[in-house]
């Protein structure tokens, strides 16, 4: 959990289609040069791609940095977005959800790490093992996954099942060939019984 919520923000944009290693490397880098969120505001767009280049994709997140940036500053004239943390959860997702590039799956990860509180991001792994699990069908979307798996697992229960499915993703339950004989859920796996 961060004192400012725009630094979870900012982290998660950053981590969009990249490692944890590639946007933790990209999101201390950035850090670093700019200590304050004024700074990356300010800095030319040349400079912030340079700085977040490990992270992958720079040249696109950069822009949504900047954009995010400018929108939080003309909005609030600064960058301190503590104050969410005195808004209810659907407060919180209003306001997050009006920004540019800021969907569900960024403010549930917002309001799991930035903020301490109950949320279930659906990120690739997660969307992939609970589909495969057989806990959704075809029809939903991750937007829609994340409503329907956050109205059925209890509040206490959401950070460590959001880590362990992305993490049984990465080593296990993998994209292209994934490991179902040496799977402890492979006895409970609609993809398996296939």
């Amino acid at each position: 959990r961060r004192d400012n919520p725009l630094d979870a923000l900012i982290h998660t944009v950053l981590s969009q289609n990249t490692s944890d290693l590639n946007s933790d490397r990209a999101y201390a880098t950035l850090r670093q040069r700019f200590p304050e969120w004024e700074g990356v505001h300010q800095t030319p767009l040349r400079q912030l791609i340079a700085a977040i280049r490990s992270g992958g994709l720079a040249n696109i997140k950069a822009v949504r940095i900047k954009a995010l940036l400018e929108e939080i500053w003309t909005d609030q004239g600064h960058f301190d977005l503590s104050f969410l943390r005195d808004l209810s959860t659907e407060e919180v997702k209003t306001y997050l959800a009006r920004f540019q590039g800021v969907g569900s799956k960024t403010i549930a990860c917002v309001l799991l790490f930035g903020m301490g509180r109950p949320a279930l991001p659906v990120d690739t792994h997660v969307f992939r093992v609970t589909r495969r699990l057989g806990l959704l069908n075809g029809r939903f979307t991750p937007e829609k996954a994340q409503e329907f798996l956050e109205s059925r697992i209890p509040p206490g229960d959401r950070y460590a099942l959001h880590v362990q499915l992305v993490q049984h993703g990465r080593q296990v339950c993998k994209a292209q060939r994934p490991l179902c004989k040496s799977c402890v859920l492979a006895r409970v796996c609609a993809h398996v019984r296939k």
